[in-house]
């Protein structure tokens, strides 16, 4: 089944594979003790792209991507209740490592964002809207962070999303 967030450039180079377009894959990780969010690229050399318009952080900026060896299966298009993939970082420096283990100690989420790009079209990233996954479960060493990401998991969302409280409704104190 067809992805319908891939732009028909990025749908054509998958389709063709020119030689002379490569896909770039890129991620971006944000946790609120980061001072900036990591960007990572998977190739042998730095990139500096667009973002998209709607992006959390740095919209419609041009930003520098750090040129790294990571591992990631998209999550399938299809009715799985939570796809859930595996993120690999490898040759990891001591700076990634240390962002992550403060993140750990945090009770908030760790944001990944994947963006592809085409190495003939640096303008935006050819998927709208980016994948955003949370990240769990990461394990860190000298080279390398694992960890498990997952899409947004509504089946565990409270429902209504209210928490009701005393000091927000004081008729509920006795």
């Amino acid at each position: 089944m067809p992805d319908p967030a891939l732009s028909q450039a990025l749908r054509e180079a998958y389709a063709a594979a020119p030689a002379d377009t490569v896909i770039l894959h890129t991620l971006e990780i944000w946790h609120p003790t980061f001072t900036e969010p990591i960007r990572v690229v998977r190739d042998h050399a730095e990139l500096t792209a667009r973002l998209e318009t709607g992006a959390p952080r740095d919209a419609s900026r041009m930003v520098s991507f750090v040129a790294l060896a990571f591992d990631l299966d998209l999550p399938p298009v299809d009715t799985a209740p939570v796809p859930e993939i595996a993120v690999t970082l490898d040759n990891v420096g001591q700076e990634i490592v240390d962002a992550l283990e403060a993140a750990a100690i945090s009770q908030d989420k760790i944001d990944i964002i994947y963006r592809p790009y085409l190495s003939t079209d640096l303008e935006g990233p050819h998927m709208d809207p980016p994948i955003t996954l949370t990240l769990s479960e990461v394990e860190a060493d000298t080279l390398r962070v694992t960890g498990r990401a997952r899409m947004l998991d509504a089946g565990n969302k409270s429902f209504p999303s209210i928490t009701y409280t005393a000091q927000r409704f004081p008729g509920l104190a006795r």
